[in-house]
């Protein structure tokens, strides 16, 4: 009876945890439903929400310069002339270090700064995240890690920027660019081919 007993209370307990609600930090972020919300300090210490930019088509652009996938991007200037085309179509490219404090890829405001301006880079924001919030709440994995959201703040795209997941900037040239391909189509009134991808780089220092 005593072993009865013990076996019940096991399958009791085995069933609760099965049953116990798990944290997932992408589930926020789907495709087809609305972009998780967020409130994020910009470089000159302005609070800065993703409701501000309703209306726009807004893409998310998760970043670590110490990263060689993120390197790739910016040394062949990739990424700065995908900021430079879309923003000069009225898109919102925001960039976001989620890096934490003491990781690598961190920076304070002033050493985001330089960082960008060393790079020419010309996003619309940079963004700080060094507690992982808006990170946590996308299922940001990677750098870069890319996002697209529509103007009335639904989710179209999320996952890689491109389909080679290499360090070499001279892939870049004979890769698809899934970000450009979601843009060009979305702003066309067209859908979108490829909503999802699996991002490649280096994980996101949380």
């Amino acid at each position: 009876m005593k072993g009865f007993k013990m076996f019940a209370a096991l399958m009791v307990f085995s069933i609760a945890f099965l049953a116990a609600p798990t944290h997932n930090a992408s589930a926020a972020a789907v495709v087809g439903k609305a972009a998780p919300a967020f409130t994020l300090t910009d470089l000159d210490g302005k609070t800065v929400k993703l409701a501000d930019f309703k209306g726009k088509f807004v893409v998310l652009e998760w970043v670590n310069f110490e990263c060689p996938f993120v390197r790739k991007h910016y040394g062949s200037e990739n990424m700065q002339q995908l900021q430079k085309t879309y923003t000069g179509k009225d898109v919102v490219w925001i960039s976001i270090c989620s890096s934490a404090p003491g990781k690598q890829g961190h920076l304070t405001a002033d050493e985001a700064k330089e960082a960008t301006k060393e790079r020419g880079a010309s996003p619309s924001e940079f963004l700080l995240d060094s507690k992982g919030v808006a990170g946590r709440a996308y299922g940001a994995k990677t750098t870069p890690h890319m996002f697209v959201i529509d103007p009335k703040g639904k989710l179209i795209y999320a996952g890689a920027i491109d389909d080679t997941p290499s360090t070499k900037p001279a892939d870049i040239p004979n890769s698809k660019n899934y970000v450009v391909a979601a843009l060009d189509a979305a702003l066309a009134g067209k859908p979108i081919e490829t909503a999802n991808t699996k991002p490649y780089g280096c994980s996101v220092k949380y």
